[in-house]
């Protein structure tokens, strides 16, 4: 039987390299535990982020990748793929494809420059390009500090264009309690705009 979470085609995860890796996956833990088929895109850049910023080491090829992925968060066999650089044969490649949003998160400032401009040199930039033509969800979730005027320009293009820009600022009045709070309140936003149900922070007000 179809989870509700699953309704609507698979949502795409793209991290990129920005600092902050624990956000995408993080991410993909949740949305995997929420039986929510996933496209997943991790550029060569990320890999490098993810090596230094937490203990694992991902192997890159796709499918070995969508393996470990899977493995690691609990995923059904099939719920994970993943997708190279240039595979422009992925599903996310195209409007035509089976895919209802796309979050990037991490998102680097390269990345977020490459998307306002419509470059579409790799995978990740494609994707996002098709989101915006067909109006599907396309989050971006950068941590960069501080921004420049062309980083703030990019984000403000990128808004009028229909994109959500939700910088990685994690909020306190939740309190708390360790390095893992602060990456779940920012998920939670994003599955909050995803439309996503979780636990992970209450909403306002309960």
């Amino acid at each position: 039987m179809q989870s509700d979470a699953s309704r609507g085609g698979p949502i795409a995860v793209a991290l990129t390299g920005a600092s902050g890796a624990q956000y995408g996956l993080r991410l993909i833990e949740c949305l995997a535990a929420a039986g929510q088929p996933l496209y997943v895109m991790i550029s060569k850049a990320a890999h490098r982020v993810i090596a230094i910023e937490t203990d694992l080491e991902l192997p890159a090829q796709p499918e070995r990748l969508a393996a470990a992925l899977s493995e690691r968060f609990g995923a059904e066999a099939g719920q994970i793929r993943c997708f190279g650089r240039e595979d422009w044969l992925a599903p996310v490649a195209s409007g035509s494809g089976d895919w209802r949003a796309l979050v990037v998160c991490p998102c680097s400032t390269g990345t977020l420059s490459a998307i306002a401009c419509g470059a579409s040199d790799n995978l990740i930039e494609r994707a996002a390009d098709v989101a915006l033509k067909e109006r599907r969800p396309l989050l971006l979730v950068p941590r960069e500090m501080p921004l420049s005027q062309i980083h703030l320009e990019n984000m403000l293009t990128l808004t009028r264009m229909g994109a959500v820009v939700m910088p990685a600022s994690p909020g306190f009045y939740h309190r708390p309690q360790s390095v893992a709070d602060m990456v779940d309140f920012v998920v939670a936003r994003v599955l909050g705009q995803l439309g996503i149900p979780q636990r992970l922070m209450p909403s306002w007000g309960e």
